[in-house]
């Protein structure tokens, strides 16, 4: 922390910035096959046209936040007193928190609590819904799980409230930093490189590749910290969740070492046709889903925050719309609804139906999908 943040009204961001790697910790991260030429690089670079988004502007959608209350359900603590009657239950708690119960053992993956998607309390994208579950109501949890280090899935406030449960947090290399500076005892920070498995008993947390990148500004230099998706594979259940993720050549290879899975949770928010590498799309995610061997689809990454230029309901129409041509089985519970895939509700509507894009008239393709494991 500078002299210079403590005497500004940055301040109260200074500590939601988080912490780089220090020399100990960046000395794991330099022997990842992942690390090059002083960072975290993915096999297939992303693409980004600045000049493209900037000029593009005016193309903003009118309808990038709920106009009317978003229709949440209030979590009942009590249900976690009951165990999935199939061995398998998802909570979604908006954008890409998930409460996830799977062969007796509870992970909470990417969680927000926060106001904003920011390091501040008073700028930054502002959820669009109160959090349908108290931090102080949530059950005894076994693992938190984090994708990687953007505000909308590494939360300060958020993981200073879950540090005071004494839960182990599992993320990708380098993350840890950030944790340990706000107070988590580095013996419950597991940190994995793509691949790198750790057990809970019977089940098994695995840190999958994703074609993303990592950081929390102010200083320059990005990707310091690795990226990742991540399966819970369990005696019974296996589970999938991308992170945040472009499309890429690997996801085949995901399926085949650790599919089928019972539900995949794909981000489908928040993207654009001038970053198409970094997030996935509705109609990918769809792709994506097949290409891991999953049986039902249940959307992330949407619904929460603005965080691009589409209407907020977007992503889940075009979705349906590629899974039915699919045929693939989606699921879309409201916030805060459960779900147990092996017994998946019929679908409800209960989100508005507001003009949005389609696929042809906005297109999110990924780039350099012509490598190892072609799609």
């Amino acid at each position: 922390m500078t002299h210079g943040c403590q005497q500004s009204h940055i301040a109260n961001g200074c500590a939601g910035f988080g912490r780089r790697p220090d020399a100990a910790r960046r000395a794991r991260l330099e022997r990842s096959p992942q690390w090059k030429d002083g960072r975290f690089e993915n096999p297939q670079p992303l693409k980004n046209d600045m000049w493209g988004a900037v000029t593009a502007f005016g193309e903003a959608s009118p309808h990038r936040t709920p106009e009317k209350p978003v229709p949440t359900v209030a979590v009942d603590p009590r249900l976690f007193e009951r165990p999935p009657a199939t061995g398998l239950r998802v909570t979604w708690l908006g954008h890409s928190c998930f409460l996830v119960e799977i062969d007796g053992r509870r992970i909470l993956i990417d969680p927000i609590w926060g106001e904003r998607s920011s390091p501040f309390g008073w700028m930054g994208p502002r959820r669009f819904y109160a959090p349908p579950l108290a931090l102080a109501d949530l059950p005894p949890l076994d693992a938190v799980v984090i994708s990687h280090d953007h505000y909308d899935h590494l939360d300060h406030a958020t993981i200073v409230g879950l540090e005071k449960l004494r839960v182990t947090f599992v993320v990708p290399l380098g993350v840890g930093s950030h944790l340990a500076y706000w107070g988590v005892p580095q013996a419950r920070i597991v940190e994995l490189d793509w691949w790198d498995r750790h057990a809970l008993g019977d089940l098994e947390i695995v840190a999958t590749p994703a074609r993303h990148a990592s950081g929390r500004g102010p200083t320059p230099g990005g990707n310091q910290t690795l990226w990742a998706g991540f399966a819970l594979v369990g005696k019974e259940h296996r589970a999938w969740y991308s992170g945040d993720t472009g499309l890429f050549p690997g996801l085949g290879a995901i399926g085949e070492r650790l599919g089928p899975f019972d539900v995949t949770m794909i981000e489908a928010g928040a993207y654009a046709r001038w970053w198409p590498d970094w997030h996935i799309g509705p109609e990918q995610a769809v792709l994506a889903h097949g290409l891991v061997r999953g049986r039902v689809l249940l959307p992330a990454h949407w619904g929460l925050f603005n965080l691009a230029r589409h209407s907020w309901t977007e992503p889940v129409e075009r979705l349906l719309a590629a899974a039915e041509k699919a045929g693939a089985t989606v699921v879309v519970p409201r916030p805060g609804q459960s779900v147990e895939p092996g017994a998946s509700p019929a679908l409800e509507r209960w989100w508005p139906d507001v003009p949005s894009r389609t696929a042809a008239q906005d297109p999110i393709v990924s780039t350099m999908l012509d490598g190892p494991g072609t799609l």
